[in-house]
């Protein structure tokens, strides 16, 4: 084997194991949501191909009120920055999820709070590892639909 083939050969090799990494980070972020998801103890179970307009019209509580006890929750210093909350359905429940990143520290809290009742369902702390296999497994789940 000439040395060319050798680095070419040593190249992917890095590039598979990179992959299964990832592939293994992102299988087990997504079977601990998914574990974690199908416990939770909601009140509004809504269709499964609900259209985004069906899902609004069925929280009782709105998504100022939900980020507030989010941020509450876990004691989120007025510096700390939503990165994302949206309306979403998790494992057939309704849930206002909110991703806070708190200055000082690694990673993001998430945070899932009931649309019927206002109620915190769960919190998780997310590292950034888990955060970029969420993201890359929320990428490959978009070009599937």
């Amino acid at each position: 084997m000439s040395p060319s083939s050798a680095v070419r050969v040593e190249g992917r090799l890095r590039l598979k194991g990179a992959l299964v990494k990832l592939l293994i980070t992102a299988a087990f972020v997504l079977t601990s949501i998914g574990a974690w998801a199908a416990g939770l103890p909601c009140s509004i179970h809504p269709k499964t191909h609900a259209a985004p307009s069906e899902l609004v019209g069925l929280t009782r509580v709105g998504h100022a009120d939900a980020l507030r006890v989010a941020r509450a929750s876990i004691d989120a210093p007025r510096a700390a920055a939503v990165h994302e909350g949206e309306l979403e359905i998790e494992q057939t429940c309704l849930v206002y999820s909110f991703d806070i990143r708190i200055p000082g520290r690694s990673g993001i809290e998430e945070v899932m709070v009931d649309p019927g009742t206002g109620k915190v369902l769960a919190h998780t702390h997310e590292t950034p590892a888990q955060e970029a296999a969420e993201r890359a497994a929320d990428r490959a789940n978009s070009k599937h639909r």
